[in-house]
């Protein structure tokens, strides 16, 4: 019989083992904020703190998650067609295995991929999405690469193709599925334009929230735990606005409608007890919304506590951190928010054009341009740009961090930096 003192410390290195795993398991790691407890990236990164750089058999805007030491990435071949899911040794570059799945040509914005949604994870296997314009796929592979279950979702409309990604909470993959034209659903059970759930071990649907779309929403959702209260999830989007769901059984619990008039493509931001998101078009008039949430208890719907119209994202996503959020703009526009009470610490510009999002690393932002320039800024509230590095390819996904080293995807190429300098390994 184990000692009582033996079981806690076993209890206690799984817990943290567990933590350790799920560093990057889903787009902008934990809850999507972007944000790393790693302490080993370099604030001045230069080819010497290259740990291993690969091309990659195939382009992409994915962004890498990771769990443990495995590192997973979706890659598509733009002239056939067809999705590769990816399974990479982090420490090594080393591919461990790589699963070909059948998709075929189909019309989709000149800035997006058939590759752009990232994968998700849990300590079992790793959920991806795709999509053409008669099945919208929700796979989920195990860790070895062997498929487990797949689930068609119905037709998929949209004039860009699909770029959301999906998560998982509590033993569900949940999925963002607002699309364009409500019409085309098949069935009631697969139904375009909803919220949907699905049970991660069996991939039969949890539950699904029917939604009244004319605009498909990109947004990733993100969990927001009000104080007092039971975890919800924030899902952005041009039709419903900002809204709370119930995770277990999908139901509404506030909303605020009028958030946007445009289509949302970047994911919301927990800012203590308010929402961020924003909207905006290629063709300009961006804004963020600061909301506040309804409490379902009192029966009280979301209110609006303030907005940002000037230079303001659209495609990508801000981090938020102790009272600030730094909003990145697509055209390179960098706005500090104090998140209480909306001021503008400053508005600077960055310069370059940007569709991935920054992620926060001590005290520092790393932010990749669509030219490949890795673009460091001090996260305070006075402008400060660090140090630029240039990666030279194109660039349109996020950085992940895990096991004290960053990992981008460019184009084509997978690299790994910081963590062990490479002369002291």
């Amino acid at each position: 019989m184990k000692h009582p003192l033996q079981t806690t410390l076993v209890a206690a290195l799984l817990f943290t083992m567990s933590a350790s795993a799920q560093e990057w398991a889903r787009f902008r790691g934990p809850n999507g904020t972007g944000i790393s407890p790693a302490k080993t990236i370099p604030a001045k990164p230069t080819e010497a703190d290259i740990n291993w750089k690969i091309e990659l058999p195939g382009s992409g805007h994915s962004s890498p998650v990771l769990w443990g030491e495995r590192l997973f990435l979706t890659a598509t071949d733009p002239a056939k067609g067809g999705i590769s899911v990816l399974c990479y040794d982090a420490k090594s570059g080393k591919q461990l295995w790589r699963s070909d799945h059948s998709l075929p040509r189909s019309h989709r914005h000149k800035f997006n991929s058939y590759a752009s949604p990232t994968p998700a994870l849990d300590a079992e296997r790793v959920y991806v999405l795709w999509d053409d314009p008669q099945h919208f796929m929700l796979t989920a592979l195990d860790h070895d690469g062997k498929k487990v279950w797949q689930r068609d979702l119905g037709p998929y409309v949209s004039q860009h193709g699909c770029g959301g990604s999906p998560i998982v909470v509590d033993g569900k993959v949940i999925v963002n599925n607002e699309q364009e034209n409500k019409e085309q659903a098949r069935t009631p059970a697969d139904g375009v334009s909803s919220l949907l759930a699905v049970d991660a071990k069996t991939g039969e649907i949890a539950w699904q929230t029917s939604r009244n779309t004319e605009t498909t929403a990109y947004s990733t959702p993100a969990l927001y735990t009000p104080k007092g209260g039971k975890p919800q999830l924030i899902f952005n989007s041009q039709a419903h606005g900002i809204s709370g769901v119930d995770p277990e059984t999908g139901k509404v619990l506030w909303s605020y409608e009028k958030a946007f008039d445009k289509r949302s493509c970047s994911s919301p931001l927990v800012a203590g007890d308010l929402i961020l998101g924003s909207c905006g078009s290629g063709g300009g008039g961006n804004y963020v919304v600061a909301v506040r949430p309804g409490n379902p208890d009192q029966r009280t719907d979301a209110e609006l506590a303030y907005e940002m119209k000037k230079s303001a994202p659209y495609v990508v996503t801000g981090v938020v951190k102790d009272g600030l959020a730094w909003l990145w703009s697509d055209g390179g526009i960098l706005t500090c928010l104090h998140t209480p009470t909306g001021e503008v610490r400053y508005q600077e510009r960055v310069g370059g054009n940007f569709f991935g999002s920054p992620v926060w690393v001590d005290g520092r932002l790393y932010c990749v341009s669509t030219a490949g320039e890795l673009v460091v800024v001090e996260a305070s509230d006075k402008f400060n740009v660090l140090h630029r590095f240039p990666l030279n390819e194109l660039c349109h996904s996020t950085p992940a961090v895990a096991l004290g080293r960053m990992f981008i995807r460019t184009e084509r190429h997978l690299l790994s930096l910081g963590g062990t300098p490479p002369d002291s390994r």
